[in-house]
């Protein structure tokens, strides 16, 4: 393990995606600054639809339109108007990034929903999400590889000395492959999709974007094996929702990295969050339960708040990503 080259630099922090507000060049001035490491391209959901999740996802699909339809994105019969502001954003975002970062010369990390979350997500023209149709799953897949592969090129000629990683948000995993993905009326859930299928689809993604993935998972039984199996680089998770350790261990030893989730996303009721000593503390203690050598962890492990902070406080935003920084740089000099 510790001969493997990871595509991040020792003592590495960097955030999970989304920020608070609306204005991407001081979000982008923000990250630039608090994780000169491994900063990666902010998100901010408050800017309304094409900015969330889903619809700034489904804005990089091949021949596959989008649209909002009674608040929900569906698939659309051609591109419209909701379509062209969701990629007029991610466009001015790409120019803001290409302006303030032209010089850097290291891994910056991008992310997108997987194929799984948008196709638990997107609905149909019919009805119903794309997830009740196999061949409407697949079809998303290569569609979504497709203009994941565009988007790394996107981001790489604007930033050509800088090494891109992807990450893929797929919050919805666990329920897929559980069969808990509710229907519209709420009184039925879809079939879970197998584990070989979703791993499949996955890796679909990650062969094809040519770059290390990471997939994030923010939510409780995160299926690290099936992760691990799919070619991805490492895995983004909370650490406040690891209740088993043993996937955990395994899936480290056999070469997976580790996106810590070690700081809260809002602040706690009494004081300020924690400092980067408890949050350094915090990592170190999983680390040392798990069995490893610390000399691996500033290598293997890079840290990050415990999901998005799209609904903290820009102060609170700030002193998280600063605090994931300094907690990085603690374990490079112990």
């Amino acid at each position: 393990m510790t001969d493997q080259v990871w595509p991040w630099p020792a003592g590495a922090a960097t955030g999970i995606g989304s920020l608070p507000g609306t204005d991407i060049g001081e979000a982008q001035r923000v990250v630039l600054g608090e994780l000169p490491d491994l900063p990666h391209l902010p998100e901010l959901p408050a800017r309304g639809p094409g900015a969330d999740l889903v619809g700034r996802s489904a804005g990089l699909l091949v021949d596959l339109p989008v649209e909002v339809y009674a608040g929900r994105w569906r698939v659309a019969p051609r591109a419209g108007r909701d379509l062209r502001r969701t990629r007029d954003l991610m466009e001015r975002d790409l120019d803001q990034l290409a302006e303030q970062a032209e010089e850097y010369a290291g891994p910056i990390k991008v992310q997108a929903g997987g194929p799984l979350t948008l196709a638990a997500s997107l609905e149909l023209p019919i009805g119903g999400r794309l997830l009740r149709d196999p061949g409407a799953v697949r079809d998303l897949t290569g569609s979504l590889a497709e203009g994941l592969r565009a988007h790394v090129a996107a981001v790489t000629r604007r930033l050509p000395r800088a090494s891109v990683l992807l990450q893929l948000d797929e919050p919805s995993l666990p329920a897929v492959l559980a069969g808990a993905v509710p229907t519209e009326s709420g009184l039925g859930a879809y079939r879970a999709v197998e584990s070989v299928d979703a791993a499949a689809l996955l890796r679909t993604i990650v062969e094809a974007v040519g770059v290390p993935v990471v997939v994030h998972c923010c939510a409780p039984d995160v299926p690290l094996e099936l992760i691990r199996s799919t070619g991805a680089v490492a895995v983004a998770l909370d650490l406040d929702l690891v209740t088993d350790l043993d996937p955990l261990g395994e899936a480290i030893d056999a070469g997976l990295g580790l996106f810590a989730g070690a700081v809260p996303t809002r602040p706690p009721s009494a004081g300020a969050g924690p400092t980067s000593a408890q949050v350094a503390d915090r990592v170190r203690q999983l680390w040392d339960r798990l069995g490893f050598p610390r000399r691996q962890l500033a290598e293997q492990v890079v840290v990050t708040p415990a999901c998005g902070l799209a609904n903290a406080t820009p102060r609170y935003a700030r002193a998280v990503l600063a605090a994931c920084r300094d907690a990085g740089r603690r374990f490079v000099e112990s």
